[in-house]
């Protein structure tokens, strides 16, 4: 009786330190939004539609430019880190190294828009990311873009197959062929595509450990208070959140 009693009590105290080492009930998000380039007028429309969607959806939201928070013991706390149109060079070397091994410890990640016009000369982020940016046509071109996957959690809520809106239009380079296509642009419906006939504008994909999605939309104010876009920023939070 008392072998049974001292295992029933050991089994407990396993349980309870097994809780106490868990992330808290509610998931974390961080917002990266450093720039070393060009600087996107959106990207505080964009930081309080991420905020707004976590209040909704029961994620908490947490902000930064500064990028020596990322050390493996900060980062280990959220469950998704955003890169909202990052721009340039936004990490050295030893966080670099400190992100990659986010990843690799299963962390997610969600990239929007310019988050492709950053660290040009780290090829595991290019790879990561899935693709860097080359050049985009003037302006905001109104274009169709085609829904490839209506079961992803990110564009489900399409229900066309077609979703003409306005853009600026990222034309890109190095593109990680690994990468499971959500949306396309039909280059015929404006000027200036330089991709092709199959013209990638949002996928996602596992990479080396993580869960990763990326959308080149969301360059305007506007973009962050279309309903559509919101909800396909949601479903790829939802993605890369997972079950960490």
């Amino acid at each position: 009786m008392r072998n049974i009693l001292f295992l029933i009590i050991v089994t407990i105290v396993f349980m309870n330190m097994g809780c106490a080492n868990k992330r808290g009930d509610k998931p974390k998000v961080l917002i990266f939004s450093k720039t070393m380039g060009y600087k996107h007028a959106s990207i505080p429309k964009g930081i309080e539609a991420i905020q707004k969607l976590g209040r909704e959806n029961g994620f908490q939201v947490d902000t930064t430019k500064n990028a020596t928070f990322f050390t493996e013991k900060y980062l280990s706390q959220y469950s998704a880190i955003v890169f909202l149109s990052t721009t340039g060079d936004v990490l050295n070397e030893n966080q670099e190294t400190a992100f990659e091994r986010y990843i690799q410890s299963g962390g997610g990640f969600v990239g929007i828009h310019a988050a492709t016009d950053t660290e040009y000369d780290w090829e595991w982020y290019t790879k990561m990311i899935g693709g860097q940016f080359l050049s985009h046509p003037k302006g905001t071109p109104n274009a169709d873009f085609i829904i490839k996957d209506h079961l992803f959690i990110a564009t489900k809520h399409f229900t066309d197959t077609i979703w003409n809106r306005n853009e600026e239009l990222y034309n890109f380079k190095k593109l990680n062929p690994k990468v499971n296509v959500l949306i396309t642009v039909d280059e015929s419906t404006y000027e200036g595509g330089e991709n092709g006939d199959f013209h990638p504008m949002s996928w996602y994909h596992e990479y080396d450990g993580g869960r990763v999605f990326y959308t080149a939309a969301g360059h305007a104010d506007e973009s962050f208070e279309e309903e559509k876009f919101v909800k396909h920023i949601l479903g790829g939070l939802l993605y890369a959140i997972g079950d960490n």
